[in-house]
């Protein structure tokens, strides 16, 4: 087997580790997070043979440029068939124009795409060692019901995930309330923010050594590599001219891990000339492309889009390592990144929620295109880079615009703006006839840590 490529922390004050003991591990002893010491690169060619390929298969090829040395290509490609065992439909809009509908997986959100890979590699490794975890998991809305779907039923891992009570849909909690087993919910009367700050100074905590704590939020390295799957996917199956047809993907944008995703595809030589990093009203990242100064918005504000509802992105220390910077777990510029090339790369915008709402509606009326929140936040975005970038401005320039969730989890929204019901994909059919089970707890630390010592 090829040597691992290692991990490093985004601190710079931990070892660097090979991917399976980052995976385990979730964030760095430092605080910081892992990034791979070098992205591997494929040829044109290598890119051209995904054309070909299925999305377990392409899957496979990619994740496994990362995982050379530490896990057997044939168990890969087995992990990748079990976990991707549902459609990743490329819905035409007009001219090349598409949305990739990321809803299809068991809880209807792209989070699926990298909890369930993540949490069958854990469940690998963890056989091998015959070793326990207790995963911690903060949620904004679709990462606690993708983590406890991927992780349910696992015999060596316990899944803990909080969520703000306020800042939920009814079908996004029922998703995670309702399965029970190794998944244990804790409502909190708090903010996103608040917390994943929880989980964050849990992992630090040497009182809780004791526990074996990993991490299946976007801070863990094992949920960022698989999604950068889909963007290869995309562009395998929509681009006509080979290697020269460059794709601009808009991603809506919250905890900026499927946006890191993309990155890594970008910097793998996936030919992306424009990243449109659509936010809700918290701006945060927006107004720091513009400025170069970045200050965090606390509290993050409660928007429709629930679950980009993020003041501080965890994964923005990840980007800026990306452009050779460096970025302390709470917001510190300890060494500014290339501005220059992140402002070439990247184009970010903030969506109103009125901008929102109006989406939802035009792109129903014009398009026949059924949005929800987040996805009509990248929507706009894209239409706003559009009208604002003349050379990007043209009928055969192909364009991608995530949609992240399916609107029927927002049935409210569609309700209020259209006028109709969404209709239930099969994986959220009788959920709200499901008896549902969570405790709730103060904000504070003190009560966190006393919640796990005397549960697990």
């Amino acid at each position: 087997m090829d040597n691992p490529i290692m991990f490093y922390s985004t601190n710079h004050s931990s070892p660097s580790l090979p991917f399976h003991e980052a995976l385990l591990k979730g964030q760095a002893p430092d605080k910081g997070l892992y990034m791979p010491e070098y992205i591997p690169q494929l040829s044109n060619s290598e890119m051209l043979a995904m054309k070909g390929m299925s999305y377990p298969e392409i899957a496979s090829f990619v994740i496994g440029k990362f995982l050379k040395g530490v896990i057997p290509e044939d168990i890969l490609a087995e992990l990748c068939k079990d976990a991707y065992d549902y459609d990743v439909p490329l819905e035409h809009v007009y001219d090349r124009k598409f949305v990739m509908r990321l809803d299809q997986g068991p809880t209807a959100s792209f989070k699926d795409f990298a909890g369930r890979m993540m949490g069958r590699l854990m469940n690998y490794y963890l056989s091998t060692m015959d070793n326990d975890l207790l995963i911690l998991t903060a949620t904004s809305g679709d990462t606690g019901s993708a983590i406890a779907n991927a992780f349910y039923g696992f015999d060596n891992i316990k899944v803990l995930v909080l969520f703000p009570e306020d800042e939920v849909t009814l079908r996004q909690r029922k998703q995670m309330t309702t399965l029970g087993k190794n998944i244990q919910i804790v409502g909190l009367d708090a903010k996103f923010d608040d917390c994943q700050a929880l989980v964050k100074q849990a992992f630090a905590d040497p009182d809780l050594e004791y526990l074996n704590l990993s991490s299946a939020n976007s801070i863990n390295i094992g949920r960022l590599i698989p999604q950068s799957v889909y963007y290869f996917y995309a562009w395998a199956k929509l681009s006509e001219n080979a290697e020269n047809d460059n794709v601009v993907f808009s991603v809506p944008s919250g905890n900026f891990g499927d946006m890191m995703g993309g990155m890594l595809a970008m910097k793998m030589g996936l030919p992306i000339s424009k990243f449109v990093i659509s936010t809700n009203e918290n701006d945060e990242f927006p107004e720091f492309i513009k400025t170069g100064i970045y200050k965090k918005i606390v509290p993050s504000k409660n928007c429709i889009s629930s679950a980009m509802n993020v003041g501080h992105p965890s994964n923005l220390a990840r980007l800026v390592a990306l452009y050779g910077g460096v970025m302390d777990e709470t917001g510190h510029l300890k060494k500014q990144a290339d501005q220059e090339l992140m402002n070439k790369e990247i184009y970010s915008v903030s969506i109103s929620d009125s901008e929102t709402k109006d989406t939802i509606k035009t792109a129903w009326d014009k398009h026949q295109l059924l949005l929800e929140p987040h996805g009509a936040v990248g929507w706009k975005g894209l239409e706003i880079f559009l009208k604002d970038q003349d050379e990007y401005n043209k009928p055969d320039q192909l364009c991608v615009s995530l949609e992240t969730a399916h609107p029927a989890k927002f049935p409210e929204q569609i309700r209020d703006i259209l006028n109709f019901d969404p209709e239930l994909p099969p994986s959220l059919e009788g959920l709200e006839d499901k008896d549902e089970q969570f405790d709730t707890m103060e904000n504070t630390y003190e009560a966190f840590r006393d919640y796990l010592k005397k549960n697990y």
